[in-house]
């Protein structure tokens, strides 16, 4: 999963290193573990941001 997310912030221009997504991931999971209504949002945010990032690669292809 850590590929595909670093794949579609490069298309943004955005590079993130391997060590500060686990640091986020590991922060984001604590979250939901402390606050158990923070887990819909984030799973609805996730779901978002993914068919975003598939569209915009489904388009790329397209357009080649």
């Amino acid at each position: 999963m850590t590929e595909q997310v670093e794949k579609g912030l490069k298309k943004f221009g955005i590079t993130v290193s391997k060590p500060a997504l686990a640091a986020i991931a590991i922060i984001f999971g604590l979250l939901v573990i402390a606050f158990h209504d923070l887990l819909q949002w984030f799973v609805g945010l996730y779901l978002i941001i993914q068919g975003i990032l598939l569209f915009i690669d489904y388009y790329e292809l397209r357009r080649k």
